[in-house]
């Protein structure tokens, strides 16, 4: 029979993620058929997956730990933030509609259906599901129709173990506070807990370990120190978004805008020897020693141009273009260099159009058909083959599309300036290509790196799997499994 267990944790960002990959890496290699599995994520940083739909990023890096390709039912339920009030909603790889939190709160009783479908038929298929859940089971006002952590728990019948995050601080009070707002019904579903991300010497937490041990009445896994490999591994959460390491040589700056999607895209190009990869924050000036400047996608284009805008970013590209500086627009970004964005529809917020940047010669059009796909492309000027995938809606036409980008399918993708320092592509994932990535590079005179980006995930991962089996009582995370 097919058993499951579930991290939940005691807020957000205390490393979830991380560590049900870890999980699902430490199950794969003792043999086990595994497969993650988060009923209700948010994120705009999103994966296609091969049955044609879309999951969050977390879980297709969990599926790699696992040794599957991503598929929907791993994510059966995702939320995509387009507004500071209002989501995408996504169910089963789908979108279903766009709705604002309180309107949110009535539908998700109702998805509890699809995800527990999604997980049955997980179950089916595995020995082990490695369940993550989203935010804390310490948000109770939410308790009501919950089907992302002890609503689904109890629904499934699923073990719990709570995850607390020591580097916040606080971490006692995070637990044993957990327990306490938590109902009788709830608690008797926690099998144990775990303390995440310890900087330093461990054994100096055994007193406090201990405390929330007798204070709950909870079997403790262990203490997992700070993995320090984490950044080599794709993140979900906006709030993981950092530079990479200033290596000198090609300065890359990626504008981090306010509805960012799909930043994993600058991981490959963050981790090259060669580059230093800066990802702005908002109030930061482009600088003047840029070499190319990345606009990213963004899961509302035009709300994200006016962001850009109030960040005085528009000037900056316009000062970088003048003095030589390159810019490549991703997906979003890609639409914001054109000369107008068109949305009567209101598929991506309010209704209208904008004006977009002025750097390509291209116009964009909402439409509400949503483009997700793997894709096999080929570089119109090299002619080297590369992969990557679409994950976007919008159809974008205008003189500069004559100069493609790429070619998918014989068909023309992209576009670029006459000078060839603009270039607009809804190709995500590129970088991750080694051989296209080093010809990319190749062009700003960055030559012989050989970093293998896919190599080097799956290390990192088997890495994480061994910080863990030192640290953790996986073993006995795996025989609470029921």
């Amino acid at each position: 029979m097919t058993k499951a267990i579930m991290i939940q944790g005691t807020g957000s960002n205390v490393g979830k993620s991380m560590l049900v990959a870890g999980l699902c890496r430490a199950a794969q290699r003792r043999g086990l058929s595994v497969a993650p599995f988060k009923p209700q994520n948010m994120s705009n940083n999103a994966a296609v997956t091969l049955d044609g739909g879309e999951i969050g990023r977390a879980q297709a890096l969990q599926a790699l730990a696992s040794g599957l390709a991503p598929h929907t039912d791993m994510n059966p339920v995702l939320l995509k933030p387009e507004t500071d009030v209002g989501s995408q909603v996504v169910v089963q790889g789908r979108r279903i509609a766009t709705v604002k939190a309180r309107e949110y709160a009535t539908l998700k009783p109702t998805l509890m259906a699809s995800v527990l479908e999604s997980f049955d038929r997980l179950k089916t298929r595995h020995d082990l599901v490695i369940v993550e859940g989203a935010g804390s089971p310490a948000e109770v006002n939410l308790r009501h129709g919950d089907i992302a952590n002890m609503g689904f728990a109890e629904a499934a019948n699923v073990p719990v173990i709570l995850c607390g995050d020591i580097d916040r601080g606080g971490v006692i009070a995070q637990v044993v506070g957990t327990q306490t707002v938590m109902s009788e019904a709830d608690n008797a579903l926690v099998s144990g807990f775990m303390i995440n991300k310890f900087r330093g010497d461990p054994s100096l937490f055994d007193d406090g370990y201990q405390m929330i041990a007798n204070h709950t009445g909870w079997v403790g896994f262990g203490v997992c120190p700070w993995f320090k490999d984490a950044w080599r591994l794709p993140a979900e959460d906006a709030l993981d978004i950092r530079s990479g390491p200033q290596n000198g040589g090609l300065k890359i700056v990626c504008l981090t805008l306010s509805r960012i999607a799909n930043f994993d895209d600058m991981d490959p190009l963050a981790q090259e020897p060669g580059v230093s990869m800066v990802m702005l924050k908002a109030g930061e000036v482009i600088p003047a020693d840029a070499d190319l400047v990345i606009v990213p996608g963004s899961k509302s284009t035009r709300g994200d141009l006016a962001f850009l805008r109030d960040q005085g970013w528009d000037v900056d590209l316009m000062a970088h273009y003048r003095r030589g500086g390159h810019v490549l627009g991703i997906c979003g970004g890609y639409q914001m260099l054109g000369t107008v964005i068109r949305d009567p529809d209101g598929i991506e917020g309010t209704a209208g159009e904008s004006t977009g940047l002025g750097l390509l010669d291209v116009t964009t059009d909402m439409i509400s058909d949503k483009r997700l796909t793997e894709v096999r492309a080929v570089h119109a000027a090299s002619d080297l083959p590369f992969e990557g995938y679409e994950i976007h809606i919008g159809r974008t036409e205008g003189r500069d599309c004559q100069r493609p980008f790429a070619f998918v399918d014989g068909n023309a993708e992209g576009a670029q300036s006459a000078d060839g320092r603009v270039t607009g592509s809804y190709l995500h994932g590129m970088f991750a290509d080694d051989a296209w990535r080093a010809a990319f590079l190749a062009g700003f005179g960055v030559t012989g790196s050989g970093v293998g980006y896919a190599d080097g995930v799956q290390r990192a991962l088997d890495d994480l799997a061994d910080h863990m089996e030192t640290h953790l009582d996986v073993a006995g995370i795996f025989a609470a499994a029921r």
